[in-house]
């Protein structure tokens, strides 16, 4: 078995003066890689994978993930080529659908979020590898580009997406698949196949990394596990079709427990180990097993918000949780 990279997120919701020493302190620690993601409206990937490479000497740093209708597609293969010729190795770019209220709140919706997207990362991946792109898609249009300095070695391109198209559209496109916070091992497994599927239609025998982001709670006591995972079902049950024998139980909670607060008491004690690594060490470490067996090749470890919290989480599941996962 190869080596399983295992990161760590800088939250969005994390002042940006913080990273440079967040970042530094990730390395310090031993892990593989930082992620740094892109909500509205917090601040840009772009700019945070640049601090976040340039403060560090070997870190790997994803951007997880850049919504694609925020950017002509020429624009952020120019971004990326930079990152990627001045940090070569180290960047992981990603795209996605971005979230369709903030989409809509800055005039940047599409009729056809699944086109924007295929349509992107199409286009992306060529102008990475040097070719003269031209496309008149329904979103890209593109005539005769090309970068004047592609890197040497093009990155591989991942898409963040979770419903069953984009599923099958990250794995025919696509060069890894980002899953988000609270897919356990049940939605990784159905993922997996519909990415299968997908790289079966196009034909593709090259590698597709899975990376699944998971809530890290270090702590017996896991009350930001608890949090994290009621916000997520009061926003919207986390459920893929493979997890839908939790559908019945998460409506009654809900039906019963309509308030974050309520609602994090009242969880089951098995929803934890499903969706996040929380608890002590070896229940933590458990559940982060329970999803690499399910088919993540790779583990992104999302800490609290509090940011001292945060510092001390994941410096304990380096201790304690790393050596076991490796």
């Amino acid at each position: 078995m190869g080596h399983t990279p295992i990161g760590v997120m800088y939250r969005c919701d994390t002042p940006p003066e913080n990273l440079p020493a967040y970042a530094r302190l990730v390395e310090r620690l031993g892990y593989d890689e930082l992620w740094v993601v892109e909500d509205c409206f917090f601040a840009g990937a772009v700019s945070a994978a640049a601090i976040a490479a340039a403060s560090t000497e070997n870190l790997t740093v994803g951007i997880g993930i850049l919504p694609a209708a925020f950017r002509n597609p020429a624009l952020a293969a120019m971004e990326v080529a930079n990152l990627v010729r001045t940090f070569p190795g180290r960047i992981l770019p990603g795209f996605g659908h971005g979230m369709p209220d903030w989409v809509r709140q800055v005039g940047a919706d599409h009729p056809s979020p699944l086109a924007v997207l295929g349509e992107t990362v199409t286009a992306v991946r060529a102008l990475l590898a040097g070719e003269t792109v031209t496309v008149d898609g329904r979103y890209a249009r593109l005539a005769g580009v090309a970068l004047e300095f592609p890197p040497a070695q093009p990155p591989p391109v991942y898409t963040g997406v979770r419903n069953e198209r984009s599923l099958r559209l990250s794995g025919r496109l696509a060069d890894g698949t980002i899953l988000a916070e609270c897919a356990g091992p049940a939605q990784i497994r159905w993922a997996r196949g519909l990415i299968d599927e997908g790289r079966r239609e196009a034909g593709r025998t090259d590698p597709h990394r899975l990376t699944v982001y998971t809530h890290l709670d270090l702590d017996a006591a896991p009350t930001s596990a608890r949090r994290e995972i009621a916000a997520r079902l009061l926003d919207g049950p986390p459920l893929s079709p493979a997890d839908g024998d939790l559908a019945a139980e998460i409506a009654a909670l809900l039906a019963r427990s309509p308030d974050l607060a309520a609602l994090a008491a009242a969880l089951p004690e098995h929803y934890l180990d499903r969706f996040a690594v929380a608890g002590t060490s070896d229940r933590c470490a458990a559940a982060a097993t329970a999803l690499l067996e399910a088919g993540a090749d790779a583990l992104v470890l999302i800490p609290p918000r509090d940011p001292q919290l945060a510092v001390t989480q994941i410096t304990l599941a380096a201790e304690s949780l790393l050596p076991r996962l490796r």
